[in-house]
């Protein structure tokens, strides 16, 4: 588990909602520890809980079967990451529609990181989705999906300004996206610019604080360091 978001909702006065984000599992042992995490969080009901996506949709097939294991052994609606590096449009509706199969209709839609690893040089794949707004159309066309999207309070480091960053994910929004849930931040002043820069954009769907708990404050740091986190 790498990081969690929290959301308020008027109807239920001081309760918090949260959801979760998993890496999933590479080993027996890690995968052990994973389902003894998730049946310690079950408990607290989160609005759902997702399954982070690999550099170049490396973890494609183990994402898959984390989210299908939640979906079936637990009562916690799950969420597939989803990428479009390295892949024809036609390879990532066949995921799509693979994940559809089994049950799974919630989708974090992200542009993400190339194969080379955080802050490479980003290309679009020839015949692929360009980037998480048109990834974001190419789910819409397939089912009514609910699709969170990232967002980012200090900017998406590849992006030359504010005013584009957020075009973008206004772009993303007309696309179809349920929700944006932000890179991780330590400043709530941050996020609370951010929210009334993206309002004033015409842009109201939830904006979701992403939260990194710091259990580990090396991996934090490195985490903070790399110029393209969670692209």
């Amino acid at each position: 588990m790498n990081q969690f978001r929290f959301s308020r909702r008027p109807d239920i006065g001081d309760k918090v909602r949260v959801s979760f984000e998993f890496f999933p599992p590479k080993t027996d042992e890690m995968e052990a520890r994973l389902w003894e995490t998730v049946t310690r969080l079950e408990p607290l009901k989160p609005k759902f809980v997702s399954v982070t996506y690999g550099a170049g949709g490396s973890t494609r097939e183990r994402t898959a079967r984390t989210v299908k294991r939640i979906l079936t052994e637990t009562g916690i609606p799950a969420a597939a990451h989803l990428t479009c590096v390295g892949a024809t449009r036609d390879e990532v509706d066949a995921v799509i529609q693979d994940y559809k199969s089994i049950g799974i209709n919630r989708f974090v839609a992200l542009r993400g990181d190339p194969a080379s690893g955080v802050g490479g040089p980003y290309r679009p794949h020839p015949g692929g989705y360009e980037n998480g707004a048109e990834l974001v159309a190419g789910l819409k066309a397939i089912a009514d999906f609910d699709i969170s999207v990232a967002a980012y309070p200090e900017k998406h480091p590849q992006s030359p300004d504010f005013a584009t960053d957020i075009e973008m994910l206004k772009r993303k929004v007309d696309n179809g996206a349920t929700r944006a849930i932000t890179q991780f931040f330590f400043d709530n002043d941050l996020y609370e610019r951010y929210v009334e820069r993206v309002r004033r954009a015409g842009i109201y769907i939830p904006i979701v604080p992403g939260i990194q708990p710091v259990h580990s404050f090396k991996q934090v740091a490195n985490f903070s360091a790399r110029p393209g986190t969670c692209a």
